[in-house]
């Protein structure tokens, strides 16, 4: 059964019982997306900011095995000391680790998921993972679309990151059926630039506008999710004319060293990282708490009654 899999904490376990607005949160950007103690104080202010704008967080991973939905400030801090020693966890990966009682920290694909068991509806992450460079040949898609197309839950993110084949990305999920929403804006964001060559399908304003829609989209019975692409703030973006010449320079390394799969991302983010002296990791780690305040704004009105 699911629930001797499944532990959610006193708090979310409680507002999803009085239908209060409840926000998930990934782990794979604590252990494998910033470093120590970055990840650890950036992922204790993003609850801080959720609560301060009406809703519960839910911060999701697996731990010894068990779905843990509602991590306490402990249970952040192993996830952001262990690091990358946390095994990622992606849709396929989640039944292994469960058998193996292995700790995972969770991409979108799995958060989606254990969000749905759990029956929160509203996700916030930094970027989502999207169609890689060269995936004509390669084959090299992030589960995240696939789990988009399948799974009801809202991600609201800044876009999917420039290090992708933006182009793809949007041709693969308008092909899955998955409506991507711009928040203000016409033009799909590129995580750390909030403008990029690329449309999105539908511009909404506001966050009553956004939840509506999804609360229509899942009336119908619509099996796909939907993706809430919020642009960086313009005083944290790095100028595309800055940042896109460092992302082919760390794209050609990536492919110079012959790095492929789920270790590419945590790669290229951190040789992005390191060329702009830290930079990049500033503008992520603003962009994660402007996407977070958004969703946590989408929950209130998704939960009204």
């Amino acid at each position: 059964m699911m629930k001797d899999y499944l532990k959610i904490s006193d708090e979310v376990a409680a507002a999803l019982v009085e239908g209060k607005p409840v926000v998930a949160l990934e782990s794979t950007i604590i252990s494998h997306g910033m470093p120590y103690p970055q990840n650890v104080q950036t992922a204790l202010e993003v609850d801080r900011i959720v609560r301060e704008n009406g809703a519960v967080p839910a911060t999701i991973g697996i731990l010894g095995g068990m779905l843990i939905v509602g991590m306490n400030k402990d249970e952040i801090e192993y996830m952001g000391k262990n690091g990358t020693k946390v095994g990622k966890a992606s849709r396929r990966d989640m039944a292994a680790m469960v058998e193996k009682k292995l700790d995972g920290a969770t991409t979108c694909s799995a958060t989606m998921i254990i969000a749905e068991m759990a029956g929160i509806k509203i996700f916030a992450t930094g970027g989502v993972g999207g169609v890689h460079r060269g995936a004509e040949t390669s084959m090299d898609i992030s589960a995240d679309l696939q789990e988009l197309a399948q799974t009801p839950v809202m991600i609201v993110c800044a876009g999917a990151k420039a290090i992708l084949d933006l182009g793809l990305t949007l041709e693969y999920l308008e092909t899955k059926g998955v409506p991507v929403i711009g928040y203000g804006t016409e033009i799909l964001p590129a995580f750390y630039t909030s403008t990029s060559n690329f449309k999105v399908d539908y511009r909404m304003d506001t966050p009553e506008e956004i939840a509506n829609t999804f609360k229509i989209q899942n009336d119908m019975g619509l099996p796909m999710g939907m993706l809430v692409c919020n642009p960086i703030p313009k005083e944290y973006e790095q100028p595309a004319d800055f940042i896109n010449p460092i992302i082919e320079q760390a794209v050609r390394e990536c492919q110079k060293k012959g790095i492929k799969g789920k270790e590419t991302t945590p790669f290229l983010l951190a040789r992005i990282k390191e060329i702009t002296g830290g930079d990049s990791l500033e503008s992520n780690i603003k962009l994660v708490y402007n996407n977070v305040k958004l969703a946590a704004q989408i929950a209130c009105e998704y939960y009204k009654k």
